[in-house]
């Protein structure tokens, strides 16, 4: 027993030896917490995104609530990086570690930085903390540089190929979208035929083989395509005829995007004057004598956009302004067949002269109905529609290069928003509605009003993001360097404008078409327009 007691003191004293000499002792890490953390002098707001960071200048800024070191336990393991290793040192005082990576990262792409709790540079973080951060587009050119005029043609031939190459091949309509299938678009449709004279006329395709391609769809508008009242569907598929519904109650007729069909074919129409050409226009007649405008007023002083067999007038959707149906109240008005009263225009589209138009919404409204309407000196008591889509234009462009969300990407060369694919989806882009998205489209079809601007525009999207925005069609639908996305679409709602609009500024093709017209200068004179 006694040898026993006597072990266990001596156990003891060596135990407590140990504890008192700090050189054996564990060192106990001072906790804290990360106070901020920039990136190349951006600061990182609520473990956010920092956004258009050079890409070979990243340096990652820490503070920290105590004292840290680079060179104690837990510096190299505490930090994950999607790039690679992270260099470390100190900063500029003793609570602040710097991370430089190792290498030279990529441009315009997304890297994620983790500090994971624990042991961290020399305290006991109690808290991970994440967040990330994109490099800037490399602003190099991609490709060589050309002449402007030989850089419009571009776009226009590049971009015309969705219409002629990726056609319907049954029907000749354009596909809704890059990938739809049988799916061809009404709208969109009407936006490719005006794409024709163009193509004739910069010698993209022969004058025969327009005009094949125009008996081609005519033949299966007139003899195949489902009509309701004269309207034809949202949606239709390429091979039957048959309507496609848009939603649950659009299976039927669709007024607004048959505007944008008829408008079409109305322009191709005073294109294709030849004597060996007037079953193209008799065509033509025929669709448009069909449509029966006044029956989709319901009796009322409104037209309104849907239609449906099965779900009647479910949809109930008037279409009053300000927006992008101008266009079916000029044909509405214009129809030699089924006409509507002026106070349908007054009543329903100017809300019985309440309408202001605006200048905060998607692009499109000064694209859709001006690709045959000429608005140089069009005035009604409601607008002077060349000062509006320019005022309207100017706002789009003076929002971007203001940026106040911060987006990446833009400026006064990198600008532009209308209704498009946005990352996970599909919105109407606006000054109202930023989602960081900018489309090629709402630039470019701008050319007739900002000039300067757009081609600007031009410049920067072909020459600098080129190398994932340009292909086979022309320019993809959009991009947000937010993330980075490049949109792999084409739409064709997106397409038609930038060939029609450039030309309209080149050369006012498709306006002069579609103005000389003697049944539309009728309609708009009966709505109270002018023209100086």
């Amino acid at each position: 027993m006694a040898r026993f007691l006597l072990a266990a003191a001596l156990c003891a004293a060596a135990s407590l030896a140990l504890a008192c000499n700090p050189a054996d002792k564990p060192e106990e890490l001072q906790k804290g917490f990360i106070v901020t953390v920039d990136v190349s002098g951006k600061k990182v707001i609520d473990a956010g995104t920092v956004l258009d960071v050079p890409a070979d200048k990243v340096e990652i800024s820490i503070e920290f609530t105590g004292a840290v070191s680079p060179e104690k336990e837990g510096a190299a393991s505490c930090v994950s990086f999607t790039g690679g290793n992270l260099l470390q040192r100190q900063g500029s005082s003793g609570n602040v570690v710097l991370l430089t990576p190792e290498g030279t990262l990529s441009a315009g792409t997304k890297y994620q930085v983790r500090i994971n709790a624990g042991p961290a540079f020399g305290i006991e973080l109690l808290n991970d903390f994440s967040f990330s951060f994109t490099t800037a587009y490399d602003q190099s050119d991609k490709f060589p540089r050309i002449a402007d005029e030989e850089l419009l043609t571009l776009i226009q031939r590049q971009t015309f190929k969705y219409f002629w190459d990726y056609a319907h091949p049954d029907c000749g309509l354009a596909r809704e979208r890059l990938g739809s299938g049988n799916t061809v678009a009404c709208g969109g449709s009407g936006f490719g035929i005006m794409t024709l004279p163009v193509a004739v006329e910069r010698g993209f395709v022969t004058r025969d083989e327009a005009a094949a391609r125009m008996r081609t769809i005519l033949s299966f508008l007139l003899d195949k395509a489902e009509r309701f009242h004269g309207a034809y569907s949202h949606w239709i598929d390429g091979s039957t005829g048959k309507a496609f519904p848009f939603s649950a109650n659009d299976d039927g007729g669709d007024l607004v995007e048959t505007a944008f069909l008829v408008q079409g074919l109305l322009t191709a129409a005073q294109y294709f004057d030849a004597p060996a050409e007037a079953d193209i226009r008799e065509g033509v007649e025929t669709v448009w004598r069909g449509v029966e405008w006044d029956w989709y007023t319901q009796g009322r002083n409104v037209l309104y956009w849907h239609w449906s067999p099965n779900k009647g007038w479910a949809m109930n959707m008037q279409i009053t302004g300000w927006n992008e149906g101008l266009m079916v109240y000029v044909l509405a008005a214009s129809s030699p067949t089924h006409p509507v009263k002026p106070e349908v225009y007054h009543q329903g589209w100017a809300s019985g002269g309440k309408m202001r138009p605006g200048t905060d919404g998607p692009l499109f409204f000064t694209h859709y109905s001006f690709m045959g309407l000429d608005p140089r000196g069009l005035k009604d008591k409601y607008a002077d529609y060349w000062a509006q889509n320019v005022a309207h234009a100017r706002r789009n462009y003076e929002y971007c290069v203001s940026n106040p969300k911060g987006h990446a990407g833009y400026s006064s060369d990198s600008w532009g928003l209308t209704a498009c694919d946005i990352p996970g989806g599909y919105s109407a882009c606006a000054p109202s509605n930023d989602r960081g998205t900018i489309a090629p489209t709402a630039a470019v079809s701008s050319y007739p009003y900002l000039p300067e601007e757009s081609l600007k525009a031009m410049r920067h999207f072909y020459y600098v993001l080129g190398d994932r925005l340009w292909g086979e069609y022309g320019f993809h639908d959009a991009f947000c360097l937010d993330k980075p996305w490049f949109a792999d679409s084409y739409i064709a709602i997106d397409q038609g404008p930038i060939v029609v609009m450039i030309e309209n500024a080149r050369s006012g093709l498709l306006w002069r078409l579609f103005m000389s017209r003697e049944d539309i200068l009728n309609g708009l004179a009966t709505l109270g327009f002018t023209r100086s």
